[in-house]
């Protein structure tokens, strides 16, 4: 009984201080953008989706959309695991085993198809769901795979706590500063600019400023197919 009461301490204790940094403006302010700008998006983008779906079908056998377990931040403070969606890029027998693995630039198990998608980062256009959802924010920390997660801690203990106070994001600093990782051995930089993330969002001003420049290079990144 006394565990039960500890771990409940723990959790209201965790949960009080869930957003203690992050102004209420920020969190309201991301949120709201989020909504409007996915369902603008959506629209704007669903002439598009049923060409995307026949080049995926017509270039390689398998699904349109993949899932895949990520791990994340509940809007209430919790981390916890959703499943991310987009539009297959890969072959579907791209993990033999079910080993996960890392993709890198050059990876051999993406389509001729995903090779485009990720260029235009078309691939992520069905994550748009999981932002309305709550599952994710245009900006935050890449959301990473729960067995990634695991074998990245063994090199950089406590990496899953940069999504701790963060939802994760569609893009962000990392994924806008940096290619393919491909392993997990090349991660500092990537766990640099997600701590840099959560500590420039705790003012309103600086959430602005660092969003809006976030937001500006990933459309030039997609116009220039540099995804």
């Amino acid at each position: 009984m006394s565990a039960d009461i500890s771990e409940t301490a723990v959790n209201n204790r965790y949960k009080s201080n869930a957003d203690g940094y992050i102004h209420p403006a920020v969190k309201y302010g991301k949120r709201l953008f989020d909504l409007v700008f996915s369902i603008s998006l959506i629209f704007l983008l669903l002439p598009l989706l049923p060409f995307i779906a026949l080049l995926i079908k017509i270039d390689s056998q398998g699904p349109v959309f993949y899932q895949q377990q990520r791990l994340g931040r509940s809007r209430l403070g919790f981390r916890h695991q959703f499943s991310i969606l987009k539009f297959r890029s890969m072959y579907t027998d791209a993990e033999t085993g079910g080993v996960a693995l890392l993709a890198s630039e050059s990876d051999p198990r993406i389509t001729r198809v995903g090779k485009f998608l990720r260029k235009t980062r078309f691939d992520e256009i069905p994550q748009l769901i999981n932002i309305l959802s709550g599952d994710m924010s245009l900006i935050g920390p890449r959301p990473e795979r729960p067995e990634l997660t695991c074998e990245i801690e063994k090199k950089m203990p406590f990496f899953r706590e940069r999504t701790y106070l963060v939802l994760p994001g569609l893009t962000g600093l990392a994924q806008i500063n940096q290619s393919y990782l491909g392993s997990v051995n090349n991660l500092d930089q990537k766990l640099a600019f997600d701590h840099a993330y959560s500590l420039a969002i705790s003012t309103p001003l600086s959430w602005l400023k660092t969003d809006v420049q976030i937001f500006l290079k990933t459309v030039l990144t997609v116009i220039k197919c540099n995804g």
